[in-house]
């Protein structure tokens, strides 16, 4: 179901992303899977890039995977993940886009924005995000032209 169990999920959040992390968490110790936050860990006002760039550095060195962020519109982290070479983050709002995130850009990381959907959608779309297979074939040409060299 989940993409390499043998590692744990990495998150992130701000603020006003904090609620629906909340609720993944809980998906994810309910279903068993292992995770690692890297904050934060409350609703006080914060600066999403703190913890964005944690997060992606534990996806990138290989500690975690895969990763998933949230903050209130989920641009500023998905913004702040991307800065990192090593980093395909998709920002998802639907179930469907998590999958076409997975199959065609081979994402490693899941942004949401907590702010626009609710705990029900925000676990509809970590179950889809999770449970998706890379399509590889004609997509993984594109995957290889992402990099700057």
């Amino acid at each position: 179901m989940i993409l390499k169990a043998d590692k744990p999920v990495a998150l992130c959040s701000d603020h006003a992303g904090y609620a629906t992390k909340q609720a993944v968490i809980a998906y994810l110790e309910q279903a068993g899977i292992a995770y690692k936050d890297f904050g934060t860990y409350s609703e006080e006002s914060c600066d999403y890039p703190d913890f964005a760039h944690k997060c992606a550095e534990a996806v990138e060195s290989g500690e975690c995977y895969p990763g998933i962020g949230i903050c209130g519109t989920g641009e500023g982290v998905c913004m702040t993940l991307n800065k990192h070479q090593g980093i395909r983050a998709g920002l998802c709002w639907k179930p469907e886009i998590a999958a076409l995130t997975r199959e065609h850009n081979d994402a490693n990381v899941l942004v949401m924005p907590g702010r626009f959907i609710s705990n029900e959608e925000a676990l509809e779309i970590t179950k889809t995000f999770l449970s998706t297979e890379f399509a590889g074939g004609r997509h993984q040409r594109r995957i290889d032209k992402i990099p700057l060299k």
